[in-house]
């Protein structure tokens, strides 16, 4: 039989200058998700694509896929998550405090101004969605991912999560301007936005899928002249943007607020239910029947968090709000918001302009990850008996050593070392020592490591298109790195400087979505020039390639003077 891969899909109107659709990369249920209009009294709402069976109950995935050429050949489903999940009972959408219930029905409200679509992602239409590209061009697709068309068999549905936000329990939050539109079974396998965020929440869910990182996808992102108002620094300047809409794609938009809100209400039937749906769907691993299953649900969900971190760290990756209702449940990133590439490598790096007291910097996120994963613990509490809680606290006891493991793992591969050697910790240590004094760039020293020879480093002999090394090397103690640097390389067994560098060029990105790109190609964008954002979609796709356009954008090239102080606004 054949396998049929579910996509959730969410509408995203967010308080953007865009219209924003995003998609998340899935190998099971795909979920639509679209955002909303925020000054609407209204939810957050994601429609589902509906199958009989879970994904994993169906064997292998198709190899050849007929791709439609039309939206009048495909269909999107909520069926399985009304016939699974409880609907609130109230059909009116307004701002309340529902109960005993995990979605609310929530239509969107259509743009009044004309809508232009900025970009699409083919790799999304025709890989994940089964959609000719071609049909990106038609007037029923931006229709369908500006949030004025909807399908039918779909019930756009807003998610009842609640969370720990900077620490503190938030009580009910749930979808304010996204909205569940459907599941799409494919053959393989929020409120209004603003440009400003739309466009960095679209180029920066790509970059972080092709650096390897499990990730929501965009699919589409849409503008129109619908003004919204936003404070974008939070200063109490407050401009007027246009509207925008991401259209995005995932396994499943559950996050640890999802539980924690059924917990917290004890409203534990029902979350009893939800678990055991969320299992079914979405950990084969796991068994539903096992009286242990929320134990193991817990253990592969500590163990994924970890890695998901770790990958985070490797690319110097700031997710920038890392509250439990912005944390999923199956370790892909989401929520995209006042996210950032670190540039000058600094631990104490955050990109949320409102985080002052840097909760969420790069170098706290590890230990916010066993914060989040300890709330997760709470929620399940309840339907845990004593020997189970024990279990589950000896679990999240081992998260540091999983974190730290697979953090040793990825640095080792960054320097090209093979094998496990006695001071590898600390040749890593001492490298982000001097990288942190000296302020080198964080992506590019680690490239140009993997693009210089060893004899050029054995002479201390920087060329100039080095920038970052020439950087790093301007400390007293760089040429004692190198020293243990080579030393340590010659204990790589069946190993050559070719291939080392070969080996390290596939690992260290050329090319990351630093802030002054994206906020370069929101200020073309702000003047319908989409040419940045295109051009960045294209560069980010092949992250590890040298690419002359990109070369020619100077985005291997130093931080530009205009953007050595640039503050970038967090609001959507």
């Amino acid at each position: 039989m054949t396998q049929r891969t579910g996509f959730l899909f969410c509408w995203l109107i967010q308080r953007l200058q865009f219209p924003q659709l995003l998609l998340l990369d899935v190998t099971c249920h795909a979920i639509v998700c679209c955002l909303l209009q925020p000054g609407l009294e209204r939810s957050d709402s994601v429609f589902y694509l509906s199958s009989n069976k879970s994904s994993h109950e169906q064997g292998s995935c198709e190899k050849e896929v007929r791709l439609a050429s039309s939206l009048d050949f495909w269909a999107l489903s909520s069926e399985n998550f009304i016939a699974m999940l409880p609907v609130d009972p109230v059909k009116e959408n307004y701002v309340r405090k529902v109960k005993n219930c995990v979605f609310s029905i929530a239509f969107p409200t259509p743009f009044k101004s004309r809508v232009r679509l900025v970009a699409v992602s083919k790799e999304v239409l025709e890989d994940i969605l089964d959609l000719d590209l071609s049909v990106s061009e038609t007037d029923d697709f931006i229709q369908l991912v500006s949030g004025e068309k909807i399908l039918f068999g779909s019930v756009p549905l807003a998610h009842r999560y609640g969370g720990h936000q900077f620490g503190i329990w938030a009580d009910q939050l749930g979808d304010g301007r996204a909205h569940l539109i459907g599941i799409y079974m494919n053959s393989h396998g929020d409120g209004r936005a603003v440009l400003r965020s739309s466009v960095r929440e679209f180029l920066g869910s790509e970059a972080v899928h092709h650096l390897g990182i499990p990730t929501s996808r965009a699919a589409s992102l849409v503008v129109s002249d619908d003004g919204v108002w936003r404070d974008q620094l939070y200063d109490g300047n407050v401009v007027k943007e246009r509207a925008a809409v991401v259209l995005r794609v995932a396994k499943s938009w559950f996050r640890i607020g999802s539980l924690e809100i059924l917990a917290h209400y004890g409203e534990l039937d029902l979350l009893r239910i939800l678990l055991d749906f969320i299992i079914q769907e979405h950990f084969p691993s796991v068994d539903v029947g096992e009286p242990n299953r929320y134990v193991d649900f817990f253990s592969v969900v500590v163990s994924e968090t970890a890695q998901l971190i770790a990958l985070w760290t490797s690319v110097g990756f700031a997710h920038g709000v890392c509250n439990t209702d912005n944390f999923s449940l199956l370790s892909i990133t989401i929520d995209y918001g006042p996210f950032g590439f670190m540039e000058a490598y600094n631990p104490d790096f955050v990109p949320n302009t409102s985080d002052d007291e840097r909760r969420y910097k790069i170098g706290n996120q590890a230990n916010i990850g066993m914060f989040n994963l300890n709330r997760l613990l709470q929620a399940l509490n309840p339907l845990l008996g004593p020997r189970q809680k024990q279990l589950a606290a000896l679990i999240l006891e081992g998260y540091p050593d999983l974190y730290y493991t697979r953090f040793r793992e990825l640095f080792k591969a960054k320097l090209g070392l093979l094998g496990e050697r006695k001071g590898d910790e600390d040749l890593i240590a001492f490298l982000l020592h001097l990288m942190e004094k000296t302020a080198a760039d964080f992506t590019m020293t680690f490239r140009q490591l993997s693009e210089i020879t060893q004899s050029q480093l054995q002479e201390l002999n920087i060329p100039q298109q080095f920038w970052a090394l020439q950087t790093i090397s301007k400390h007293e103690l760089f040429p004692a790195w190198v020293s243990q640097y080579l030393l340590r390389l010659k204990s790589n067994m069946n190993d050559s400087d070719s291939e080392r560098r070969k080996r390290m060029m596939t690992v260290n990105p050329r090319y990351v979505l630093k802030n002054w790109m994206a906020e370069s190609a929101v200020r073309k964008a702000e003047r319908n020039d989409f040419s940045e954002v295109r051009l960045l979609q294209q560069v980010l796709q092949h992250p590890f390639q040298k690419h002359s356009t990109a070369e020619k954008a100077g985005y291997a090239s130093p931080t530009p003077s205009w953007a050595k102080n640039l503050r970038v606004s967090c609001s959507s």
